[in-house]
């Protein structure tokens, strides 16, 4: 019965306060990031954007519909007469414009648009793996200085304890004033030391709030990552030089040059254009109302346009070699980073085992000093240095432990692993190529897809 009754006390708490029910994780840090990021959406926003650009480049494939309405009034005034003569004529009509070939333009302009729009949605993803990584970053942040907080209050508390037994050891004639004064030094100094941890602390929460888009609730020490980690340095290089979107990015980007050039080269080509048009004249005299149609072809061959064109072509061929160039310092880019975040999560998890040998070492220490000065072995000065030194020790573990988890999420992010799919995160994912299937070949409207 008793065992029952706290289950449903249990439930009960969790129902009312499920903020404090639940912790959260690294991975809850992750989603919400993905889900609420203000410059992750707008990100989102910009491509949406550049969809548009596709039926917009493909609107020199459809026909331009005009109308014309006309109305002309004439007033007659004859010399000696009293009266004044008006009489009016109109005119309405309706003109088809059709390109029939405007040297492939039209064509490589919807293709380079196209490539634009892969180019961004690899952008994009760079952009969530960067957000996702500061995620990381702004939790571990958090994890860290809690822990200094922590141990900062404890230090404050030992020492404390210290001041207390010197002020009694000077009372009982057992020590001195110098003593006292080394201790009340100690306790001062710690004590700014934890307002420093403090406010520290509060700066790495409020840079969670921006990133994360929510305050941080009970957050627990994190571990480095797990999905996707590589075995080996070369495995992971690989994989950066194969996965990363930052790559992707700067290749289509060649591609949406390559097609620059070609759409600049069609503009010496010939062009043909056929124009319909069907008008109805009126009048109020005794002329018959006549309707009138036409259609002309057209036919422009350019010859020479001042050397613009010329220009156009030179420049849209540096630029292409320009994206080639941009491709070769993105995979260098890629690779530098694989390679550092490696080192770097190498480098702090060799530091996590050397920090925890060096608190036990230290923690030993501090206990002998303080046995050997209680039979006067040892002063009140060489327990506060052993002290410092087990402060040292704990706080450069809470700090490499921070350094492996930014590390090792680094890691992923150069590889390109650091998705939503690739961590298995409970969030939805965005599927950008929703909007662009819904826009690529929409001949009008004004509303946008989500109906603004």
């Amino acid at each position: 019965m008793l065992r029952s009754k706290r289950l449903m006390t249990a439930v009960a708490f969790a129902l009312v306060f499920p903020a404090l029910a639940s912790a959260e994780t690294l991975s809850d840090a992750l989603a919400k990031a993905y889900a609420n990021n203000p410059d992750l959406n707008a990100a989102r926003a910009a491509l949406r954007a550049a969809d548009e650009g596709v039926p917009i480049a493909k609107s020199g494939y459809r026909p331009q519909v005009g109308a014309q309405i006309l109305r002309t009034t004439q007033v007659i005034d004859s010399d000696g007469s009293p009266r004044r003569e008006s009489y009016s004529t109109g005119s309405a009509g309706i003109t088809i414009t059709q390109r029939i070939f405007d040297g492939f333009q039209t064509l490589n302009n919807v293709r380079a648009n196209e490539s634009i729009v892969f180019s961004g949605r690899a952008q994009l993803r760079a952009n969530e793996i960067s957000i996702l990584l500061s995620a990381a970053e702004a939790y571990a942040n958090i994890a860290r200085d809690q822990q200094v907080v922590a141990i900062r209050r404890q230090n404050l508390a030992f020492l404390k304890e210290q001041l207390n037994a010197a002020d009694s050891r000077l009372q009982a004639g057992e020590g001195t004033r110098t003593d006292v004064s080394q201790a009340e030094a100690e306790l001062a100094s710690a004590q700014a030391l934890l307002v420093n941890a403090v406010s520290q602390l509060k700066q790495s929460e409020a840079a969670y709030v921006q990133i994360v888009g929510d305050a941080p609730r009970d957050v627990k020490q994190p571990v480095p990552a797990k999905i996707g980690m590589p075995r080996t340095l070369d495995l992971a290089v690989a994989t950066g030089l194969r996965d990363n979107p930052s790559i992707f990015a700067a290749q289509y980007n060649v591609d949406a040059a390559g097609y620059r050039v070609k759409q600049a080269e069609g503009t010496m080509l010939p062009g043909v254009t056929i124009q319909g048009n069907v008008s109805r004249e009126t009048s109020d005299t005794d002329r018959p109302n006549s309707v009138q149609g036409t259609i002309t072809a057209r036919l422009e061959i350019p010859i020479y346009q001042g050397g613009a064109e010329y220009g156009q072509i030179r420049q849209a061929k540096e630029r292409l070699g320009q994206q080639r160039i941009l491709v070769d310092s993105a995979r260098a880019e890629v690779q530098q980073t694989v390679v550092s975040a490696y080192a770097q999560y190498e480098a702090a998890v060799a530091a996590i085992s050397a920090n925890k040998q060096q608190i036990r070492a230290a923690t030993q220490a501090l206990n002998g000093v303080i046995e050997e000065r209680k039979v006067g072995q040892r002063t009140t000065l060489d327990v506060l240095d052993a002290q410092q030194s087990v402060l040292i020790a704990k706080e450069s573990l809470a700090s490499s432990q921070r350094n492996a988890v930014v590390a090792s999420y680094s890691l992923l992010a150069a590889m390109g692993a650091l998705t939503v799919t690739g961590q298995n995160l409970q969030v939805a994912e965005y599927r950008p190529e929703i909007h662009y299937e819904a826009v690529q070949d929409k001949w009008f409207g004004l509303r946008t897809v989500d109906g603004r």
